[in-house]
């Protein structure tokens, strides 16, 4: 095998990235009171949504060791690939990029690159998708590094959330001073920044309003629309997750759309009812 790609668990896999064989999963884990959830192939969005529901603490997680990097990296492919969370939210691209140093000092020469998403979510399947065609198209390594990390500049996240207590209580929105109050239903229309941190882009009154506010933005925000794959997931909301592609697909036209339904840690900042659109 030529090359691999480890994509961080925030990065849900389609079945087809699962069954190519390119693709793996560096998992993350949660631990919520007394339970340890690893994010992997065993993880049960609905036993989790319980647990928090129930529990009055916040869920927290750890990202994978440099240890478990360097052990994806050391394999039969000459050239991987690693895609992580926003290194402005996680310690997973830290993490990744230790584990290349501790692969180069154990094991010798590899190319070996590590891509801030600046994004999350599906935002890492894109850019997944995005190494993949460019190998696929016989680029050498240093131009399918450059031509991913051009795409990952033109890339945009967008969020839509029931809550935002999650992410507030593990520290992901600083510098966010305008989040109403819950009692007045309003929902936050949130982004990513080119830094890849978290920025709010508007709010509505209700998640429909929120949803529709959200839409416009990312027509406004797309350049050429028919060279991208337009990726929506969703946190245990698929109807929420199909009107939205549809209201998008009446007014964009990308050459291909992905729906999914988020993994483990995006779950956990997404929360139930949660849409994330990345295009």
């Amino acid at each position: 095998m030529s090359y691999k790609i480890i994509v961080d668990s925030c990065g849900e896999l389609t079945e087809d990235m699962k069954r190519s064989g390119h693709f793996e999963t560096a998992s993350l884990s949660i631990d919520i009171d007394e339970h340890h959830i690893v994010d992997d192939e065993t993880f049960d969005q609905k036993r989790f949504l319980a647990l928090i529901a129930q529990s009055p603490h916040s869920p927290k997680s750890s990202c994978p060791s440099p240890e478990a990097y360097m052990e994806g990296y050391h394999c039969e492919a000459k050239r991987v690939y690693a895609v992580t969370l926003s290194a402005e939210l996680s310690g997973s691209y830290n993490s990744a990029v230790l584990g290349k140093n501790l692969y180069h000092e154990e094991y010798g020469d590899k190319e070996i690159y590590v891509f801030n998403s600046r994004s999350a979510s599906v935002g890492e399947t894109l850019i997944a998708l995005k190494i993949a065609e460019c190998e696929e198209a016989g680029m050498d390594f240093e131009e399918v590094v450059r031509t991913v990390e051009g795409y990952i500049e033109s890339q945009h996240t967008y969020f839509v959330l029931e809550t935002l207590e999650t992410l507030r209580k593990n520290g992901r929105l600083k510098g966010i001073k305008s989040l109403m109050a819950s009692a007045l239903n309003i929902k936050p229309v949130m982004g990513s920044t080119p830094q890849g941190t978290i920025c709010q882009l508007g709010q509505a009154r209700g998640i429909k309003k929120a949803l529709a506010k959200m839409i416009d933005e990312v027509v406004q925000g797309v350049k050429k629309p028919e060279e991208k794959i337009l990726a929506i997931s969703h946190c245990n909301c698929p109807e929420r997750a199909q009107k939205v592609k549809e209201m998008l697909l009446e007014r964009i036209n990308p050459k291909d759309v992905i729906l999914l339904d988020t993994a483990g840690i995006s779950s956990m900042y997404a929360a139930d009812g949660g849409i994330i659109v990345v295009v």
